[in-house]
């Protein structure tokens, strides 16, 4: 297995992963956003895993600014999103991924790594345990809309 950033190679492969890591957005947009993502090296990476030619993996990563839950220092490294294909579960792609986005967040001068999970996603949960990361809070959002 091999881990690399992406590059507009890899955009289709890409793609279709974040559209199933995300159904509920517009495969489309999603698509698109592979472009604006690349451009935006300075504070954002994406890495892709592939045996040979095979995808079997994402995950995205960027510098964030603004306060993050449970952390202490700014900027934070804030993995946005990874995504393993079922068959590839439980291989150690994920842990893979998450060592690259490691180092990329130590290169931009950070000391913190964050992530978030729906509360509901017990799979996420333990997949951010076991990969090392601890659970800082948890937080119900909420909103009134003003204007219709």
């Amino acid at each position: 297995m091999r881990i690399e950033a992406c590059t507009p190679a890899d955009i289709d492969d890409w793609a279709r992963m974040r559209a199933a890591l995300w159904p509920e957005e517009d495969a489309e947009r999603l698509h698109r956003d592979c472009d604006a993502l690349l451009s935006r090296s300075e504070d954002r990476i994406a890495f892709i895993a592939r045996e040979e030619v095979l995808p079997l993996g994402f995950a995205e990563a960027s510098l964030r600014r603004d306060y993050v839950n449970g952390c202490e220092t700014s900027p934070v490294g804030f993995l946005e999103g990874i995504y393993v294909e079922p068959g590839w579960r439980r291989c150690g792609v994920a842990r893979g991924l998450v060592e690259a986005v490691k180092r990329w967040t130590l290169a931009q001068g950070c000391s913190e790594l964050a992530s978030d999970a729906l509360l509901d996603n017990q799979a996420s949960h333990a997949m951010h345990n076991a990969l090392g990361f601890q659970e800082t809070e948890r937080v119900v959002y909420f909103r009134q809309v003003l204007r219709g």
